[in-house]
């Protein structure tokens, strides 16, 4: 479905992407790494926004830059917040669904389809300028899935939206993928979003390059991934409370960084097999 071959992404001096190699077959991918670690660069060389300065991006065989043909399967979720706000989510979707070629009637059913998926029917008819963040988000989903493309890229679909809302769209990828068989790439720097979405997940560091690859259980188990990801405290700190969540007693840290290191310990005794069975707390 996806293949990028040594690609890389020159800004000037500046990498975007560093020699990245890999292959996206059907299914849910996620990319996962702190803000600048070049996730977005990435999914522009996907979406043909962007052409890459060495190596090459194919997209269902074809090359996405220029590319009608290619651009007309793929969905795309930008992580920029809307910047027209007079129209309505009605209107700006039926836009977008017309920029992908269709006309007439299909296009007004498509729109109310896609705004209905998204939970955004009620307020479909009121300007963008009036919305919360977290609406204009899910109209910008409505607007990426609306002309139904066999692969859905998306970057920070979840910024601004409250933790009801986060669950909501995690079920509804989660049914495009698995009952209309929609792929889709999903960026984010949250890990607490990656595991219930992705079959697989692929981590860059700055500097963009892909430092690690597997199931979600395979990458949050790797000790060394966590530190030389340059994940921040805070992130870390959300998968320890996630794990907290889940039964294991880590107690309670002061800071995200007490979390991270106490984390961080956690994973060290449960990959020596150290951790009690009693407390869930590393052994000695």
């Amino acid at each position: 479905m996806l293949s990028i071959e040594h690609a890389t992404k020159l800004f000037g001096s500046v990498i975007g992407v560093n020699d990245v190699t890999v292959e996206f077959g059907p299914g849910a991918h996620g990319l996962l790494g702190p803000n600048g670690a070049g996730k977005t660069t990435l999914l522009g060389l996907v979406t043909g926004q962007l052409r890459p300065t060495m190596g090459q991006v194919r997209v269902f065989g074809g090359r996405p830059f220029g590319s009608p043909d290619v651009l007309r399967r793929i969905g795309f979720c930008p992580a920029a917040d809307l910047t027209e706000r007079r129209a309505t989510p009605r209107e700006w979707v039926r836009y977008l669904v017309r920029l992908s070629g269709f006309r007439g009637a299909d296009t007004a059913s498509r729109a109310d389809r896609a705004l209905e998926a998204v939970g955004l029917a009620e307020a479909a008819d009121r300007p963008l300028g009036t919305l919360s963040k977290g609406m204009r988000q899910r109209a910008k989903l409505a607007g990426a899935m609306a002309h139904d493309p066999e692969l859905l890229v998306l970057d920070e679909p979840f910024e601004g939206l409250d933790p009801a809302s986060r669950s909501e769209m995690v079920d509804l990828l989660n049914r495009l993928n698995r009952e209309h068989g929609v792929s889709f790439v999903i960026a984010t720097h949250d890990v607490q979003l990656v595991s219930p979405l992705a079959d697989r997940v692929y981590v860059l560091k700055f500097g963009g390059e892909i430092v690690a690859r597997g199931t979600p259980s395979e990458v949050f188990q790797n000790l060394e991934l966590l530190r030389t990801t340059n994940i921040e405290p805070p992130v870390l700190a959300d998968l320890f409370q996630r794990l907290e969540a889940r039964g294991h007693a880590l107690g309670r840290p002061d800071s995200p960084e007490e979390a991270a290191e106490r984390l961080l310990a956690w994973l060290e005794a449960e990959r020596a097999g150290k951790t009690t069975a009693a407390s869930g707390t590393p052994g000695a």
